[in-house]
């Protein structure tokens, strides 16, 4: 886990409801901000964070639900490293991460797409749930 990050140039905080709905939100405000920040939503940069947290929306929503319980967006913008940190935190924190990947398997091939993506990403116990973050170079 990448526990020491560097403070944040600018950053985004948003709570959504854990429904998928709130999920397409969820990337939704991710372009519009990257775009704010500079990188455009037809740009790489901004497609790859997109994905990323569309994944871990979607995982928030469907494995990290608790009836009543919103889950969290998070972006950091950090300069000088060029570095864009995604954090979705839900309130569950009795689940496994799974990684599925047999031919008849449903669920369980998004956080092979998150590793692929991403230059590096972990798992953060937090007093209630758990936050799955994921890094992406800025450049």
């Amino acid at each position: 886990m990448n526990a020491e990050i560097s403070t944040p140039t600018d950053e985004l905080t948003q709570r959504l409801s854990a429904t998928p709905r709130g999920a397409r939100l969820a990337r939704r405000l991710t372009a519009t901000q990257l775009a704010a920040w500079g990188h455009p939503q037809d740009s790489e940069v901004n497609d790859t964070a997109q994905h990323l947290v569309a994944e871990l929306a979607a995982n928030a929503v469907t494995h990290g639900r608790v009836p009543g319980r919103d889950f969290e967006l998070r972006l950091l913008l950090l300069l000088p490293e060029n570095t864009l940190r995604i954090e979705v935190s839900d309130p569950r924190g009795d689940r496994q991460l799974r990684f599925r990947t047999g031919e008849d398997d449903e669920h369980g091939r998004g956080l092979i797409l998150v590793t692929l993506l991403s230059r590096t990403w972990g798992v953060a116990e937090r007093d209630v749930g758990k936050t799955v973050w994921a890094e992406i170079d800025l450049v």
